[in-house]
């Protein structure tokens, strides 16, 4: 049974309906900013002119709290200059002309079974894959696990997507179920913890049947020590300090983390993207995108090239059933206002809601 917390909204939860990811057509270009996480900015590792290859790394910085930035298509670099981001700064990014051919880097390579025996390689192998929290926070997942180590008895998996209208983690959970589990058995491995709750609110019944019918493994999981979890559904369930409170009953100081109190919270898709990467070598290229909102045609989720401008995705979703009014990078609870749909679609991105004039103004 989940433990109580006080307060929480219960707001209209919009969800698009169920249905199946679409691959996006392929945009012409991709802008990568150099700044797609929390910590020290990357810094180019091409020049304009060069070709570059799918998955080929492209940005990088050695700072502890930092994460690479690969190429997402293949195709010659036009321009490293500075351009709007999301969050509102101007920040040097790097510019692909999409040749349309995918063509990948020739150095990736899944882990080697002696490497996946040596936690120092594959803590390595996540930092190189650029992977960063998936659920909007940014953080580097290697730096994140990093900190756990030693540290925690209990691994949360954020399956609770409470933010109203995004589905992305929900197709994650169904989608791609076998490779949720599996990043779940790394982790916990990684670890060394036995204790792994698998947090999903209970408006989702599909989710929680589809994850608890896997999760029952004798062979992974001879003590039963992998559970789901169905949660309350209310908002900001899935914010981490309230999902360990629900997930344990323990409450995070402020100013602390999650790791002070023996947890580590981790959102689902970031788990299978580690069990996808270490299966397949290729790094973060691409991200599983909920489109939504009044404005939006064909509401739908859609898996994109990191770097595809915004521009891009209004068409293939049907185009603008009315002007937008307002642009959100994220949910309508936390997301981001955006400036215009001229910026491109970061690591961290789970949903743009596009919303016409009568929804886009704030109540008295």
């Amino acid at each position: 049974m989940p433990f109580k917390f006080h307060g929480g909204v219960h707001p209209n939860y919009m969800k698009a309906p169920d249905v199946p990811v679409t691959v996006i057509a392929p945009p012409p270009q991709v802008v990568l900013p150099v700044m797609q996480h929390i910590g020290a900015p990357c810094k180019p590792l091409v020049e304009v002119g060069d070709y570059v290859k799918m998955g080929q790394k492209i940005a990088d910085n050695p700072a502890p709290v930092s994460a690479p930035i690969h190429a997402t298509v293949s195709g010659k670099v036009i321009a490293i200059e500075p351009r709007h981001h999301p969050l509102g700064d101007m920040v040097p990014a790097i510019v692909i002309e999409n040749d349309f051919q995918d063509t990948p880097c020739t150095d990736l390579a899944p882990l080697t079974p002696e490497q996946m025996k040596d936690p120092e390689a594959i803590l390595e192998r996540i930092r190189e894959a650029g992977i960063v929290g998936h659920g909007g926070a940014m953080f580097p997942t290697a730096f994140k696990i990093r900190g756990g180590l030693g540290k925690v008895d209990t691994l949360i998996i954020n399956a609770a997507e409470c933010e109203p209208y995004i589905t992305a983690d929900n197709r994650e959970a169904i989608e791609n179920a076998e490779s949720v589990l599996e990043g779940v058995y790394t982790m916990r491995d990684l670890l060394h913890i036995e204790r792994v709750i698998i947090a999903v609110e209970n408006n989702k019944p599909d989710v929680i049947e589809t994850l608890t019918r896997i999760a029952d493994n004798p062979e992974r999981d001879p003590d039963d020590n992998v559970r789901v979890l169905p949660l309350r559904a209310r908002y900001p369930q899935g914010a981490e300090k309230v999902l360990v409170k629900s997930c344990t009953d323990r409450v995070i100081p402020l100013g602390k983390l999650p790791a002070d109190v023996g947890c580590i919270v981790m959102n689902i898709t970031s788990v299978a993207f580690v069990a996808d990467y270490l299966r397949t070598g290729m790094p973060l290229v691409k991200k599983r995108v909920t489109v939504d909102g009044s404005a939006i045609q064909h509401p739908q989720n859609v898996l994109v090239p990191v770097g595809t401008k915004i521009s891009d995705l209004g068409p293939f979703c049907g185009g603008w059933k009315a002007e937008p009014a307002k642009l959100l990078m994220g949910g309508p609870m936390m997301g981001l206002a955006l400036t215009g749909d001229d910026l491109p679609i970061l690591k961290q991105n789970n949903g743009l809601l596009a919303f016409a004039e009568g929804d886009a103004v704030l109540p008295e």
